[in-house]
């Protein structure tokens, strides 16, 4: 598989960007972003050999990395914390090895921000 990055477009999910991704409350040494995607670009994936989740009927995939990702605008200027839950946007991503259980690899890179969700700019004082 070419180490030439990739991009998908998706709706967030859960973002651990800031700090690592847990399970069964301990840290798995690793940041990592869940997006939700429309069928085709899950489709794309699953022709990659990446292994998607259905959710209630929309396609998941988590993409992941051990190192800091940077998290920019449309502007390329730098986001700081976590992205907000149903945010779009797009991430660039490195397809890394085939695992029999998992799938494809997929390796974060980078996240654009394309829209802020609301939720994000909600003024508690207009609650």
């Amino acid at each position: 598989m070419s180490k030439q990055g990739i991009v998908t477009q998706g709706v967030v999910a859960f973002s651990n960007l800031t700090e690592f991704d847990t399970y069964k409350g301990k840290p798995t040494g690793a940041y990592s972003l869940v997006i939700t995607m429309e069928p085709n670009e899950a489709q794309k994936l699953e022709d990659m050999g990446a292994k998607v989740k259905d959710y209630k009927g929309s396609a998941q995939r988590k993409f992941r990395s051990q190192f800091h990702v940077p998290v920019v605008d449309l502007d390329n200027h730098p986001v700081q914390g976590e992205i907000p839950y149903g945010s779009k946007v797009r991430v660039l991503w490195v397809a890394g090895e085939l695992d029999p259980e998992h799938g494809l690899r997929t390796h974060l890179n980078k996240v654009r921000i394309v829209e802020l969700s609301e939720s994000a700019t909600e003024d508690p004082d207009e609650f």
